[in-house]
């Protein structure tokens, strides 16, 4: 036999190790591939986030100032509304039409709106109401209040009598600053004691959006409400005057809530207005359905055909960006011009 050849250990335990180096060796470079590849997808992904975020902040700032520009050419509007013309606003003036700019990638539109054509729900601060009068069906409403009973009544078929009266009587503790209730309104206690509690204002309104938080209101008549209703935010003005030169056919309810007629009647009345609006306020209670209401000289005082305050209604473009934007104005009575009371960005306009 031949003797046996002497093994080389080191021999044999080379080549599987080195074959297992490179097999790990080629596992590492895949991964290290990888994950550079993981990264890569990632950091291409975050720049174009980065991009879209940087051209998207580009457009909404373009559209934003493009508000702002027709809210200053409003303003120009309105001065030059109160050179021409101060004691008398109507709809067919300039300041009435709409306003339409097409512009590169985008356009601009704005429309202004008298907020003295609506029922100014800061009026029933005055007078205060510890007993409200009731309504007398052959006359125009005494007060405010009244007036706003029959407004709810006249946007929608889903008010009844009670309804108006607990709304009203509601909205009076809501603006008034003590803590007794009205009527069949409700305070603090009332409002505490329901599922998400809050209290009462004890306040005038700065949007007619608080509506919704008052006792009473339910969603199936606020939205046949609200176009007939507004707030001015101006602590200073919590009046009911409406101009009887701006208001449209389809907001006839508020006359006719504030002079007891029916809808129909009223909106014959508009129809029949002159285009430029009546010259003075003579001319509208000189109308036969208005002449039998023998109108007191404070229920007269409700009805005007000068606005102090307008609102801006501004929606533009550019590019892939949109923005809207109200702005509420006030015509400054002592030759300072028209200020900027409050701008609301976003909604619905």
């Amino acid at each position: 036999m031949r003797p046996n050849k002497p093994t080389n250990k080191r021999l044999l335990l080379k080549k599987p190790h080195a074959k297992s180096q490179r097999g790990i060796a080629l596992l590492v470079i895949l991964l290290i591939v990888a994950i550079v590849s993981i990264l890569a997808t990632e950091m291409m992904a975050r720049l174009q986030l980065n991009v879209a975020r940087t051209v998207n902040i580009k457009d909404n700032n373009q559209a934003f100032w493009y508000a702002m520009g027709a809210e200053q050419f409003a303003k120009k509007s309105l001065n030059e509304l109160k050179t021409l013309s101060p004691d008398n606003m109507n709809l067919g003036q300039p300041w009435a039409q709409v306003f339409e700019y097409p512009i590169d990638s985008g356009g601009i539109q704005a429309e202004l709106t008298d907020l003295q054509s609506c029922f100014n729900l800061n009026s029933l601060t005055l007078p205060p109401l510890e007993n409200p009068p009731t309504q007398d069906p052959n006359k125009a409403p005494t007060t405010p209040a009244l007036a706003f009973s029959n407004l709810m009544r006249l946007s929608s078929e889903n008010v009844d009598s009670f309804t108006a009266e607990t709304v009203r009587d509601s909205l009076v503790d809501w603006l008034d600053k003590d803590g007794n209730i009205t009527g069949y309104g409700a305070e603090d206690a009332d409002y505490e004691s329901l599922r998400f509690p809050y209290v009462a204002a004890n306040a005038p309104m700065t949007n007619k959006s608080e509506l919704r938080l008052i006792n009473g209101i339910e969603l199936s008549y606020l939205r046949e409400l609200l176009p007939h209703v507004c707030v001015v935010p101006d602590i200073a003005f919590n009046a009911l005057q409406v101009n009887i030169n701006t208001v449209k056919e389809e907001n006839a309810h508020v006359l006719a809530a504030m002079l007891n007629l029916t809808v129909e009647n009223t909106q014959r009345i508009i129809a029949s207005r002159p285009l430029d609006g009546y010259g003075d306020t003579e001319e509208f209670f000189s109308e036969p359905e208005i002449v039998a209401l023998n109108l007191s000289a404070e229920q007269k005082a409700w009805f005007v055909i000068k606005t102090n305050y307008f609102m801006l209604y501004t929606k533009t473009r550019y590019n892939n960006s949109s923005f809207k934007m109200t702005s509420i104005f006030k015509l400054d009575s002592e030759g300072e011009g028209v200020s900027v009371l409050s701008r609301e960005f976003g909604g619905t306009n």
